[in-house]
């Protein structure tokens, strides 16, 4: 596999597009190059789950394809690439938060809903499963982004500038959420103050006192150095990250027959491998920031009535979205 650094200034649009070329045209290419994008360094979960996955469709493809992956945010950042994917621009996969895709489908965010999983175990009953079927044909559907695999596993926890312990020191936080409706609607229930911000511009954000903190996993906290400008981290555990492996439909559809369903496959395998390699990550890297004394961990004292107050707003959203059945569904698992 070919992995491609550069220094430069982030390229955007059409710029971008005629820069790396456009996404393939002839199902019959001899030299078949599939273009991924990682906002992150190759030590992260993100990239080594796409080199798997690029392993993985090598070993399941009898012919060539040719892997073109840009990291450290060089093809900007998610948000870009939904955009990308979607035009069939630029980059061919990636692995991103489903929030980020709720331009295109507004019901994708469902799967990335805070206080979505009860624990590990359940989280991956339900990706393991055909559960998500109705989002993902969503996303197909309205954005021709196609999930062909679920990797993840990082627990979100809130991290600020000041110590929070309980929900009275939590009430008026402001804090940083992803772009879709529900993250906001969820930390408002939980009396924050929550507004959505680029993620690249979160650090400065902090550090200028615009927002005291946001919420994230602790490979993200320790590849960006978050910890440097909040430095306490609230166990609320209110997520376990879900995160897709997606290929844009459009790239997906020049390919051969034979390469579509090693695609598929690899998917899945990397999304299984991807979800036990961030999971045991995700400790590693928190005990590392708490070692180095990076970081303060602070228990969350009134977890169990997060829950309970969560609960009418997650009602109410999958019921706005005809996901009804659905929530009940993952619940239920």
């Amino acid at each position: 596999m070919t992995r491609l650094i550069s220094a430069k200034t982030m390229l955007r649009g059409a710029a971008l597009a005629a820069a790396f070329g456009a996404t393939l045209t002839s199902a019959t290419a001899q030299d078949i190059t599939l273009r991924g994008a990682s906002m992150f360094d190759e030590n992260h979960a993100f990239t080594k789950t796409m080199e798997r996955f690029a392993e993985l469709v090598n070993e399941k493809y009898d012919g060539d394809v040719k892997f073109d992956l840009r990291l450290n945010g060089e093809l900007g950042v998610e948000a870009d690439y939904v955009t990308f994917l979607q035009q069939g621009v630029a980059i061919d996969y990636t692995i991103m938060a489903p929030s980020n895709m709720a331009t295109f489908a507004p019901s994708i965010p469902l799967m990335d809903m805070p206080f979505l999983f009860r624990d590990k175990a359940h989280w991956e009953a339900v990706l393991s499963s055909d559960v998500l079927k109705p989002l993902e044909k969503e996303l197909l559907d309205k954005a021709d982004i196609m999930v062909i695999g679920y990797t993840g596993g990082g627990v979100r926890n809130i991290l600020s500038n000041h110590p929070i312990h309980n929900l009275d020191e939590l009430t008026g936080f402001k804090m940083r959420v992803m772009g879709a409706p529900i993250q906001a609607q969820i930390f408002s229930a939980l009396t924050a103050a929550p507004s959505a911000i680029a993620y690249n511009e979160v650090y400065n954000a902090i550090q200028t006192g615009v927002i005291s903190g946001f919420e994230n996993e602790a490979a993200s906290i320790q590849n960006l150095k978050f910890y440097e400008v909040a430095p306490f981290l609230s166990l609320t555990r209110h997520a376990i990250t879900v995160r897709p492996i997606v290929m844009s439909g459009k790239t997906f559809r020049t390919l051969p027959e034979a390469l579509q369903t090693a695609v598929l496959a690899a998917g899945k395998e990397a999304g299984a491998f991807g979800r036990e390699l961030e999971s045991r990550e995700d400790g590693e890297k928190l005990q590392q920031m708490v070692d180095a004394k990076q970081l303060t961990v602070l228990e969350f004292e009134d977890r169990d009535k997060l829950l309970e107050m969560v609960i009418p707003v997650q009602d109410d959203y999958a019921k706005s979205l005809g996901a009804t059945e659905l929530l009940a569904a993952i619940r239920g698992m």
